[in-house]
């Protein structure tokens, strides 16, 4: 059994590498299709954009900002947009009786 020693050299480089990527951005892109006898049944769009927020940002990409699933803020404003709902819905309801 060998051991492999990581020279400081191979860790800049990956972190160089690293930095790169999250500063520009990478992209892959890529398509499923299963067909049966000329019939398309499926098709899948798979699309990755690997990146740091402030790239993403700068794209305008950030839907996890709004994303009640990942902000807590957000979840209670769904919750309060509910809860105004139901209050209008009421205040119509008695206004058309």
């Amino acid at each position: 059994m060998t051991d492999q020693i990581v020279h400081g050299i191979q860790a800049s480089n990956l972190a160089d590498i690293l930095e790169r990527v999250l500063d520009k951005g990478i992209v892959i892109a890529g398509d499923i299709l299963i067909k049966l006898a000329d019939v398309e049944l499926l098709t899948i769009k798979i699309r990755l954009l690997i990146c740091s927020v402030d790239k993403a940002k700068e794209i305008g990409i950030n839907w996890w900002e709004t994303d009640p699933y990942l902000s807590t803020k957000n979840h209670e404003l769904e919750e309060q947009n509910k809860k105004l709902l139901e209050r209008i819905e009421n205040l119509e309801s008695k206004i058309q009786t």
